[in-house]
């Protein structure tokens, strides 16, 4: 079941917060388009966040909304964020949760960015 679209972006949602600076964060790369910074309860020795800067709840919602310019800008610094960090040699995964049957927990579109050590396989068999 799709996202409904007609969901309302929350702007007190912690990533919002995070882009007014009114929650600090540790910043890995920021350009215009997105804000990358490391997980707070990182899954993996590598584990950054990154949010485009546009109000949207998930892939669905800034796939159908965004100008193609913000998309283009945020698959650019998702890609940047992996060289950044050395991953694209040894690998790594990057992890977009949408809606409640993937466990989303913020309701403002992230990309998780796994790396630093063999991740085993994505799902449990």
């Amino acid at each position: 079941m799709p996202i409904d679209l007609t969901l309302e972006y929350d702007d007190q949602n912690i990533f919002a917060k995070i882009l007014r600076g009114e929650i600090p964060c540790r910043k890995v790369f920021e350009d215009e388009w997105a804000l990358a910074f490391d997980d707070i309860n990182p899954q993996a020795p590598v584990h950054v966040l990154v949010i485009p800067k546009g109000a949207y709840v998930s892939w669905d919602d800034f796939s159908a909304k965004a100008s193609d310019a913000e998309i283009a800008g945020f698959v650019r610094a998702v890609g940047h964020v992996g060289r950044v960090l050395g991953l694209v040699e040894p690998g790594y995964r990057m992890l977009a949760n949408i809606g409640m049957d993937a466990h989303q927990e913020v309701p403002h579109l992230h990309i998780h960015i796994f790396g630093g050590k063999p991740l085993g396989p994505m799902l449990m068999r």
